[in-house]
């Protein structure tokens, strides 16, 4: 892989990269209250079941997964005549929106109070979705050399990731609702900078017809390198999923550490923001998927000893918590610039990024789903309930081994797919 941009790529500016990764910051911002904290929101204020909440997120996650594929669709079909910025200006005021109705809603009960959260989590996820296609499909744009993209994937997902630490210090302080305002802030500033100095395309498509640029869902799965990545990123996203749903519970019910919980938070984020640079700088050496397979093994080798944990074990869980964080800063970089290799090497370049990206998406919603649908009435079922005090053994050994065994196991299966497909040509 060359180090240096090719010739007839243009040297983005520090300021153009950083106008581009700024819009980061808000999107996660929002991601950690909605797929973090409002499972045990709805159930400490509400008193919602866990095999509720669960059904919810899962049918909820999977209406929203297939809408990526239509907006990945809808994007490349409009976007070389319209540009991106058109479909962020349409995505930021439902997902501000849909954000301040999820987590204040209104004092009802029963199947009001179930629509109120469904139609909030619709509303959050189409703005989400759109949002989200439209700026990473940009961003796939803007430069076709390896270590650009690399560059620019790791600095937006760096962004990004400060933005989660913003929500994960902010909730110390003041009630997840309050994060609304924070957001819209940030959300104002963010995609203001990035519409106004983040460039259009480094080659923009010569004009052609609305049906030319999207592709089949047949199309995109005929390529082998793209079939392997995917693959690869949905048992990985799995593995990731469902930690994220089940932390809370674990911190609180199994380690006892509810008053740290935030902190440990804390310590895996910005483990993974400072990671970024290493990734970055190791994968332009050795190739982003070379890269990928080290940092999952990283995972695989400090996560699995969360099984051995018990009440009160703080500076052990905050130590995998740190090297587990570490390796998420891989997880975060480099897979978006190994697609972004694989559509050009696909032929599919500055065209059709809105599709590519349009399925990655729905294959992250659908890993989200399945963690939250599947693991909550499971967990559930075993005995566990959201409160240590009145959750029996069996229900607190199904706990550590839905948040430790299984996503490990997991995430196993995809380093082993990752070292076999051979995707150092991309």
């Amino acid at each position: 892989m060359s180090s240096l941009p090719n010739c007839d790529v243009p040297l983005l500016s520090r300021w153009q990269i950083f106008a581009y990764a700024l819009f980061a910051y808000p999107l996660a911002m929002l991601a950690l209250p909605v797929y973090v904290y409002l499972p045990q929101f709805y159930a400490a204020q509400f008193g919602l079941s866990l095999s509720l909440i669960g059904s919810i997120l899962l049918v909820s996650r999977m209406l929203d997964a297939f809408f990526d594929t239509l907006a990945g669709s809808y994007i490349d079909r409009y976007s070389p005549q319209t540009g991106f910025r058109r479909f962020l200006l349409l995505a930021a005021p439902a997902l501000l929106i849909g954000f301040h109705a999820l987590f204040h809603p209104p004092a009802w009960s029963g199947m009001a109070l179930l629509s109120w959260l469904c139609g909030s989590l619709l509303l959050v996820y189409a703005g989400f979705s759109l949002a989200s296609i439209a700026y990473q499909s940009w961003g796939a744009t803007l430069s076709a050399d390896p270590a650009w993209r690399t560059r620019l994937t790791a600095s937006r997902e760096f962004v990004g990731l400060l933005g989660v630490i913003s929500a994960a210090l902010f909730v110390q302080f003041a009630p997840v609702q309050h994060l609304s305002w924070l957001l819209l802030i940030s959300s104002v500033i963010a995609l203001s900078s990035l519409l106004r100095w983040t460039p259009d395309r480094h080659q923009p498509s010569a004009p052609a017809a609305a049906t030319d640029n999207a592709l089949t869902l047949r199309q995109i799965f005929a390529g082998r390198d793209f079939r392997k990545l995917f693959l690869v990123f949905v048992l990985n996203g799995i593995a990731a999923a469902i930690p994220a749903t089940l932390f809370l519970f674990f911190v609180k019910d199994k380690l006892r550490l509810e008053q740290s919980a935030g902190v440990l938070l804390l310590a895996y984020f910005l483990s993974a923001a400072l990671s970024m640079p290493v990734w970055s700088w190791l994968a332009a050496r050795i190739h982003e998927s070379r890269a990928w397979a080290l940092a999952m093994l990283l995972a695989i080798s400090s996560f699995v000893w969360a099984t051995l944990l018990t009440a009160g074990d703080l500076s052990a869980f905050a130590l995998i918590c740190v090297l587990s964080g570490f390796a998420l800063g891989a997880d975060l970089a480099l897979p978006p610039a190994l697609l972004a290799g694989v559509i050009q090497v696909a032929g599919h370049h500055d065209r059709c990024e809105g599709s590519y990206f349009g399925v990655w998406n729905w294959a992250n919603k659908m890993n989200l789903a399945l963690a939250a649908g599947l693991t909550l009435p499971a967990l559930e079922w075993t005995g566990y309930t959201p409160n240590a005090t009145a959750s029996s053994v069996q229900g607190l050994s199904a706990l550590t081994l839905m948040y430790a065994v299984v996503p490990s196991i997991l995430k196993a299966a995809a380093l082993t797919l990752l070292v076999r497909a051979k995707l150092d040509k991309v």
